[in-house]
């Protein structure tokens, strides 16, 4: 929904922490939505390979049950719907689980992920989004104005604990022979409290990001921040379409953007003072190029073939 209702809310995308030039927040919210509909994915194909049983005796032989143990086997399987494992000692072998356990990690590091960047957009400095706050929810028990992003915080917190558990999903494979004890006092434990705690940052994560105020005021001072620095590269792109060779185009408009960068001057208003840049674009040209508006490529119709197939 949030990708939809956002397509074309124009935005500054960041790469290493810098601004760059524009995305939209809907093809953000997109990009999500499919790592989300990949763990889905995933979910449906490991099933075959977790939800199975097996009868096997005391060591996988079935002796114990005679001539009658295979048939045995599918029959009980059947009943309690269950896939069946081919072969087997005394337990299932738990890489099938290893592979549930990380299938939880991986799906709360996509939330961890999408927490990260709505804590980072809510910093005080840059503001484009925030937490729901309630009228009663205090946000600090000293400083009276404060409004932290505590729900993000808690699915970021609480991702390290289910992430931390694969590795004893992993241990609980390397067992002795046909089988000891060591995975049985730790799965008691695995288990649930991984499962309980996916699912509750699952819900958490769906209420944040349902419940998520934008200030488009905030989002505009940030696209306006740089003066037009972050424009550059489609001033490049424009110029190198009409016939300057590409690294040439780079170190033009690279040393037009040092200087406005160093005397702090809008970037139009170097490049204006350009002949090199004149000479192919006026400065009606100049203004609609570095409107960040118009640079947005094809995030729009990326984000409605999004929609449209996951709601399909």
């Amino acid at each position: 929904d949030q990708a939809e209702t956002h397509k074309k809310t124009v935005c500054v995308a960041r790469t290493h922490g810098q601004i760059g030039v524009p995305t939209t927040y809907g093809l953000r919210f997109a990009i999500w939505a499919m790592e989300v509909n990949r763990h889905l994915e995933r979910l449906e194909q490991l099933k075959p390979r977790v939800v199975v049983g097996k009868l096997g005796g005391a060591v996988g032989t079935q002796a114990a049950f005679g001539n009658y143990g295979i048939k045995l086997k599918e029959k009980v399987m059947q009943y309690l719907e269950l896939g069946s494992v081919e072969v087997c000692n005394q337990l299932i072998q738990r890489d099938r689980y290893a592979e549930f356990i990380f299938w939880n990690a991986n799906t709360v590091t996509t939330l961890d992920k999408i927490c990260v960047e709505i804590r980072s957009l809510q910093r005080s400095e840059i503001g484009e989004v925030k937490e729901s706050f309630g009228k009663k929810q205090v946000g600090s028990s000293t400083m009276p104005h404060k409004r932290n992003p505590i729900k993000s915080e808690q699915v970021c917190g609480l991702a390290r604990i289910v992430r931390a558990q694969v590795e004893t999903a992993l241990l609980n494979n390397t067992l002795w022979d046909e089988r000891d004890l060591t995975n049985s006092s730790c799965e008691r434990i695995l288990f649930p409290e991984t499962c309980v705690l996916t699912d509750h940052l699952i819900k958490l994560t769906t209420d944040i990001i349902k419940n998520l105020k934008f200030y488009t005021e905030n989002i505009k001072r940030n696209l306006e921040l740089l003066k037009g620095l972050n424009m550059a590269e489609a001033v490049m792109i424009e110029i190198t379409k009409r016939g300057m060779g590409r690294q040439d185009t780079h170190e033009l408009v690279r040393n037009c953007a040092r200087k406005a960068f160093s005397e702090n001057l809008p970037l139009k208003e170097v490049l204006l003072a350009e002949p090199q840049i004149t000479k192919y674009l006026s400065e009606k040209e100049i203004e609609t190029i570095m409107n960040p508006y118009n640079y947005i490529g094809t995030a729009v119709e990326q984000v409605e073939s999004v929609v449209k197939r996951l709601r399909g």
